[in-house]
Formats: C-alpha cells, sequence, structure tokens
C-alpha cells in the first residue's frame, strides 16, 4: 500500500472540524475538506465553515473556493483532491480528509469514473420517456439490460439510470464495467476512522448547532446572498439552512417553522449520513460523546496508524 491519509467521517455537528485540526496540529498536516457546501463563498454560517481562526491555525482546502453559481461536481473534485494530496505529501506533510459528504469520500478513496461523453440526443430521448412513462420505465430497461448495475440504484435515482443507460449506449459496455477498467491505482492508504454518537445527543448538538446559527446570523447571511443577485434556485442553496430561510423569506412559512424545520431536517440529513458511513466496513469507529477528551482521540488514531490497525 502506499503512504497513508487520514479520513475523518462523521454526521453533522459530530466534531470532525476540531478533531481534524487537533490531528493536524499533531501530525504537521494540512485538512482536504470534503463537504461539497463549504466548498462555496458566502455560505459559512448555515454550513459551520471552520472559523477565520481555526483557518489561520491549519491549512484548510476546498473551503469558500467557488461563488455559489459555479459548477462543480465529484469527479472534479476526485481529480483536484489527488493533485492536493500529492502536493501535501511533497511537502512532507500529512494529508487528513475531514468530511460528512459521503460521494465525496467515496471519489478521493475509490475514484469516481465518469469520462464517457454525453449523448445529447438519446439522453433527451431517454427524459422524453421518463416524463411519459415515469422512472420505473427506466429502472426497468436498465434491468433488462444492466442487471448488475440496476442492483446497485433504485427507479427514484432516474438520473444514475439514465446515465448508465447512456454509457451502455454511447460504449456498448455497462456502465460498472467501465469504472472497473478505469479504476484508480492504489497509489494511497486511505485510512478512515468514523465519529459514532448516541442519536439523542446527537440531536442534542444539531439542536444547539441551529439555535446558535441563528443567533449568529443565518437569516442576513441568506438575505446577502440574494441581495447579491444569485438565484434562489442554484443547486447550492438548495441545502438544508439555507432553503428554509429562503421560504421565510419569501413570506411561505413563519421563521418559527422554519427553525424547525431545519432542525428535523438536519436530523433527517444526519441520519442518512450514518446509513451511507455504515455501509463501509474500512471504516474504523470510535465513540465519541461531548465528554470525549479530543486529545485522547488523536492518540487512539495516531496509535493505530502506527501498529498499521485498519
Amino acid at each position: 500500500m502506499g503512504q497513508k491519509v487520514i479520513v475523518i467521517v462523521g454526521p453533522t455537528c459530530s466534531g470532525k472540524t476540531n478533531l481534524g485540526i487537533k490531528l493536524a496540529k499533531k501530525l504537521s498536516g494540512e485538512i482536504i475538506s470534503a463537504d461539497s457546501r463549504q466548498i462555496f463563498t458566502y455560505l459559512n454560517i448555515g454550513t459551520a465553515t471552520p472559523s477565520k481562526n481555526e483557518l489561520r491555525k491549519i491549512k484548510h482546502h476546498f473551503i469558500n473556493i467557488l461563488s455559489p453559481d459555479e459548477k462543480y461536481d465529484v469527479s472534479i473534485f476526485e481529480k483536484d483532491a489527488i493533485k492536493i494530496i500529492q502536493n501535501i505529501r511533497k511537502k512532507n506533510n500529512q494529508p487528513i480528509v475531514v468530511g460528512g459528504s459521503g460521494l465525496y469520500i467515496k471519489a478521493i478513496i475509490d475514484g469516481i469514473f465518469d469520462s464517457v461523453e454525453t449523448d445529447l440526443e438519446y439522453r433527451n430521448e431517454l427524459m422524453k420517456m421518463r416524463n411519459e412513462k415515469g422512472n420505473e420505465h427506466l429502472y426497468y430497461l436498465l434491468q433488462k439490460t444492466d442487471l448488475k448495475s440496476a442492483g446497485k440504484m433504485l427507479p427514484s435515482n432516474w438520473k444514475r439510470v439514465i446515465r448508465a443507460l447512456e454509457v451502455l449506449h454511447v460504449t456498448g459496455k455497462p456502465i460498472w464495467q467501465i469504472q472497473q477498467e478505469h479504476k484508480r491505482k492504489d497509489e494511497y492508504d486511505f485510512v478512515q476512522f468514523g465519529l459514532k454518537w448516541n442519536r439523542q445527543e446527537l440531536y442534542r448538538n444539531i439542536e444547539i448547532r441551529v439555535d446558535n446559527m441563528m443567533e449568529e446570523g443565518l437569516v442576513g447571511e441568506v438575505e446577502n446572498i440574494l441581495n447579491m443577485g444569485y438565484s434562489a434556485e442554484l443547486n447550492s442553496l438548495n441545502t438544508v439552512g439555507y432553503k428554509e430561510i429562503i421560504s421565510y423569506l419569501n413570506n411561505q412559512i413563519t421563521l418559527e417553522r422554519a427553525v424547525e424545520l431545519i432542525k428535523r431536517n438536519t436530523r433527517r440529513f444526519a441520519k442518512r449520513q450514518m446509513t451511507w458511513f455504515r455501509k463501509d466496513e474500512r471504516i474504523n469507529w470510535l465513540e465519541i460523546n461531548n465528554k470525549t477528551n479530543l486529545n485522547n482521540v488523536v492518540n487512539v488514531i495516531i496509535k493505530s496508524l502506527k501498529n498499521n490497525v485498519q
């Protein structure tokens, strides 16, 4: 295996940022943020972006580098992140990936392949078919032609279903085979650590964080973004915390209701994150709570690395 890259994962409000910074201080590390929203400028309060003080202490990558309307996807992130890991290693520093965006984590560790060109005519044909016959019909077509890929997705994942059908149409090969053929070589040994919380305690943390965000001026942050001319329809703003405040600003719900929805939707988001991460058996889970001394967690991680425990 190659050089070690530490990966810290877990749900929102689990303490990933603080742990990552403590690790980086101890190991001469640089942090690679695997958060699909902290990458955008102006989205700071609602995404719990590391503070200016935290950013000064430790070098962070992928924080506030894109405007809210810039297009960016996980396949671009994979290429950029690997380059940054290489540069960190050239300086003899320790790369530490920190984040809760499961797909971004997967992209760094396992790679994401999506270089087959788009056939717009065929894609439009599939979109028309979806509008007329629904997601189930597209899924049925994929089952008939590529059962293995169909088994890895649901009819509701219609974008992935369309992409799988498109790749098969363009290349004559199923998308899983193309991905295997282009799998990235194991340059690095990614060692993953997950922060595992009691659900009720995690939910209390979420409640507190949302209340703090409101006190810090989340409404004003959203107003500022919209006043700069950014559309409320942007994908970057289709994010828990922002979409609810936008509904409030549009007089669709009360502020009290917006806060309730942010808390509820953040809990649901945390649950989805844990469902995703539990599927990865390579993650070393660390029990953690609000009384946990993070310095002890840092020592556990360092000891694990030295003992090659994964």
